[in-house]
């Protein structure tokens, strides 16, 4: 019989955790049996994909820049990702802004689900941390996000997710040196690092033997978890507009995946859809980075010297999902509370903001908030109505944060794509499975 695809697998797993988690909301005890015992099998899983994430970053980041030979075929490379990773946040952000102006969520909400909404969530303590964050970044210098890059102590950078950005710079920095030494001076470490490299994305197939079950966990504890049901459905306009948008981006990468790339929109889609998968289901796309890098280079054929840069870039500094997001959420809550402030001056200031906010903040806990945040007060959002701005939206961040995390990881897949076709490095796709050598070839 043959084996099932992993997608099936993981989209089956999805699905069952779903059923299970509302089946456990029928029972006084589910909450706290899905809490205690299934839980921990999806926090165990997103804990291996991202105790992998610095080290799969490092080997392929050095792996890729030491084996260009050519320090300005890198130039070429690093030019043009983040090129294209501003023109499609730019496009993202415009999309938003369209729908909500046309589609008006706002105009559903009333007097009294924003009561509801403000007594649940405004002196949450979620929120104040997302204003107190965003508050500290708004202090910040113009480019105390360049600052934040460079690692004092690469040491202390690998031994936190948070500051992938200070390992991309060492790693980085790293390859480039060994590029301006002789070869036969390089050649023992450059070895170290491809034997790195190929160990990590072996424990990447490793860990995805467990993904279908870690799927199942993950959601079932996001159903058990939900809140409200009534608020959820005051609030579906809202969700409906982001969702909208989020589709059409998906669209759009399908689009410049057939143009630019001549490849089928259909079997891109097919071959990133795991990482999309896992994506939805942990909402953190450097933990979802692991798996993202092994089907663009395995499963679509994209060059490692392209993919160990672009990927680890675009998992930090590319927010496609998430700007679109900010720019639906800001003008919705404007909508609902500040209505005067709808004017055109302010929604270009929301583009170039939440453009910059994707760069800067990318590290940040809670980014998608944080950048909201920022956003609404570069544009003169009354401070005493902020929280209840937030509380607006609060209730439905979860489920929207699982799919603007799905686009974010498909815009980086595509965006690979396109770069390594620019430059040639768009081959056939090579697959490796787990169990190449169990035998013991």
């Amino acid at each position: 019989m043959k084996k099932l695809a992993l997608h099936w697998q993981i989209m089956i797993g999805m699905i069952a955790g779903i059923l299970f988690g509302f089946l456990m909301t029928q029972f006084s005890w589910g909450k706290g049996f899905t809490g205690n015992w299934i839980a921990p099998i999806g926090t165990i899983f997103v804990n291996l994909l991202k105790l992998i994430a610095v080290p799969l970053i490092l080997a392929s980041l050095i792996k890729g820049i030491s084996d260009l030979k050519d320090i300005s075929k890198f130039k070429k490379i690093g030019g043009r990702t983040i090129i294209i990773y501003v023109l499609t946040t730019v496009i993202a952000i415009t999309i938003g802004l369209l729908l909500v102006n046309v589609m008006k969520p706002g105009d559903g909400i009333t007097p009294e689900t924003i009561e509801k909404l403000t007594a649940e969530y405004a002196n949450s303590s979620k929120i104040s941390e997302r204003i107190a964050e965003a508050g500290r970044q708004k202090e910040s210098g113009p480019l105390q996000f360049v600052i934040d890059m460079v690692p004092q102590n690469a040491v202390a950078a690998m031994s936190n997710n948070k500051l992938m950005l200070q390992v991309i710079f060492f790693a980085i920095f790293l390859g480039i040196s060994m590029l301006l030494i002789k070869e036969e001076q390089s050649d023992p470490l450059k070895k170290f690092f491809d034997s790195l490299n190929e160990v990590v994305l072996k424990m990447v197939d490793l860990i995805m033997l467990t993904a279908p079950y870690a799927v199942f966990a993950l959601l079932a504890n996001v159903v058990v978890t939900s809140d409200d049901p009534d608020i959820l459905l005051a609030l579906l306009r809202y969700a409906g507009v982001v969702v909208f948008g989020l589709a059409l981006m998906i669209v759009f990468y399908s689009i410049l995946v057939s143009v630019i790339t001549k490849k089928s929109p259909f079997w891109f889609l097919k071959q990133i859809s795991p990482a999309q998968l896992l994506a939805f289901s942990t909402s953190s796309s450097a933990a979802t980075l692991p798996v993202t890098m092994e089907r663009v280079e395995e499963h679509i054929g994209v060059d490692k010297e392209v993919s160990s840069f672009v990927l680890p870039v675009g998992a930090t500094i590319n927010m496609d999902g998430t700007s679109l997001y900010q720019a639906v959420a800001s003008v919705f809550i404007m909508q609902v509370l500040w209505p005067e402030g709808l004017t055109f001056s302010n929604q270009i200031t929301i583009v170039l903001t939440a453009l910059l906010a994707s760069i800067g903040s990318a590290a940040v806990p809670g980014a998608g908030m944080v950048m909201l945040v920022i956003v609404l007060e570069a544009i003169g959002f009354p401070s005493d109505k902020l929280p209840i701005g937030l509380a607006l939206i609060f209730a439905v961040d979860r489920p929207l944060d699982m799919l603007r995390t799905t686009i974010n990881v498909t815009g980086d897949a595509t965006v690979s794509m396109i770069v390594a076709k620019s430059v040639g490095k768009l081959g056939d796709p090579k697959v490796k499975d787990w169990d190449d050598h169990y035998q013991g070839e």
